[in-house]
């Protein structure tokens, strides 16, 4: 006979560990099919190790403009990316490990195996060679980097982000195919470690999903920094062996450029095909998504989706999020559902990117007379200080209420001063209330209580 547990979590990535953390929490009894360690694309192949490089990059870039500061570093500092990739492996390492250690704690079963969905209603999953079973499933088998048709990665020519993310020698030239977040902290970071840089991106602006006046600045960020940015343009063909010629259509007709290494950076897909779902009754969506209601549970009642094969942001804080409303809908708790355009976002690039809630766009589609506030980091003590005064804060906020209705950050720590703005979006602060609070003098958040002051119009220093 099957083990019989109260949750089986078919996937050890954010979503699914979180959810096996969440509900070991609750005193249930929990299994995890994992057939690798956990933690997934994001503790792997993803977020952590990603950031440790560009970590890498911003040491470096500091190390190059110590100068300004009055300190000789002797030339120009070399970089070894053995020695960065092996202390990525040991960060990675010990937060894997920590996972671990907190899955034993709760008393968490983990499965090494390959899992699959083999009877939706009687909700089994087989894993190897035996079978378990819940009184709920659990699935949160995560993604896969899409390529593009007839492209294909080979880890020498045209490059996968888990390539980039293993690499030891920095490229001469390379070519980023897409301005989402991976390809600008990919471009960002390569353009730090050396590299001549071309981005290039299908869609009018970098980061489509981004407010439009961040996107801009961005873009012309990239372009004073030697990164050749191109928007609106699309491949057309790969050319050649060692060298590389690559030609792609712009607004100003064809472009070739010559690269050593061309690094995809188009998406991640919902990794759902051959997992036995749509055979066990789990619905999918046209884009091989599942489908899910505002409490995580799919077309097949006591089974539940979390992580990138939802059609929602591929975040790990939004898989962690999601994991929390499925265990909670299974304790009989009733949450209530996540409000997807009120998540924090963050590019790792330089500059930072963050932000939360509604693009200025958004919101007058959305019906919103609105009012905004931008205040610049070149105005800010802290920011002029540490030699970072590119950027600005800015918040959208409903003309008649002044209630926040998105808060887009650009410069120094974005993704850490956001924080605020996600906080004041949730809650429905106005921007009254903000510009009541006293922030502390001189730091980078201080410009975030200035923005929103201004939005009276009596703001103190723009």
């Amino acid at each position: 006979m099957a083990e019989q547990f109260d949750v089986v979590v078919l996937g050890g990535g954010p979503g699914g560990y979180a959810a096996a953390l969440y509900a070991g929490s609750a005193g249930l009894k929990v299994a995890v099919v994992e057939e690798r360690r956990v933690g997934g694309t994001c503790l792997h192949q993803g977020c952590v190790p990603a950031k440790e490089l560009l970590q890498t990059a911003e040491v470096l870039r500091t190390i190059r403009g110590a100068g300004d500061f009055g300190i000789s570093v002797g030339g120009d500092p070399a970089l070894d990316l053995t020695v960065s990739q092996a202390r990525k492996q040991s960060v990675v390492e010990k937060l894997t490990k920590g996972v671990e250690g907190l899955l034993a704690q709760r008393k968490v079963v983990t499965i090494p195996s390959w899992g699959t969905l083999v009877d939706g209603p009687n909700r089994v999953v087989r894993a190897g060679d035996t079978e378990v079973t819940g009184d709920a499933l659990l699935l949160a088998t995560g993604s896969y980097t899409r390529a593009l048709p007839g492209l294909d990665f080979d880890g020498t020519r045209v490059l996968s982000s888990e390539h980039v993310l293993a690499m030891t020698d920095v490229p001469a030239r390379a070519l980023v195919l897409g301005g989402g977040a991976i390809g600008c902290e990919f471009a960002s970071m390569l353009a730090d470690f050396g590299s001549e840089v071309t981005l290039v991106e299908v869609a009018p602006r970098l980061l489509p999903g981004a407010d439009e006046q961040v996107a801009t600045f961005l873009g012309r960020m990239f372009q004073r920094r030697g990164i050749a940015v191109h928007v609106d343009s699309r491949l057309q063909v790969i050319e050649g062996t060692s060298e590389l010629a690559v030609s792609f259509d712009g607004p100003k007709g064809p472009v070739t450029v010559t690269v050593d290494q061309v690094v995809v950076s188009i998406g991640r897909g919902p990794r759902t095909a051959d997992m036995g779902f749509v055979e066990a009754g789990v619905e999918l969506t046209s884009s091989g998504h599942v489908r899910t209601d505002g409490q995580m549970q799919t077309s097949v009642p006591g089974i539940y989706a979390v992580g990138d094969i939802v059609d929602s942001p591929q975040l790990a804080h939004v898989g962690f999020a999601e994991a929390i409303v499925a265990i909670q809908a299974i304790l009989g708790e009733d949450p209530p559902p996540i409000e997807y355009d009120k998540v924090p976002w963050g590019i790792y690039c330089h500059p930072e990117v963050a932000w939360a809630g509604l693009t200025e766009e958004e919101a007058r589609a959305r019906g919103h007379d609105v009012v905004k506030s931008v205040h610049r980091f070149g105005g800010n003590s802290r920011a002029l200080i540490v030699g970072e005064p590119e950027g600005f804060v800015k918040i959208v906020a409903d003309a008649e209420t002044h209630t926040v209705l998105g808060v887009h950050v650009i410069g120094p720590w974005a993704t850490e001063l956001v924080a605020e703005g996600y906080l004041a979006v949730n809650w429905e602060a106005t921007t009254d209330d903000i510009g009541r609070l006293v922030h502390a003098h001189p730091t980078l958040s201080e410009l975030f209580g200035e923005t929103a002051l201004a939005v009276s119009g009596r703001g103190l220093h723009g």
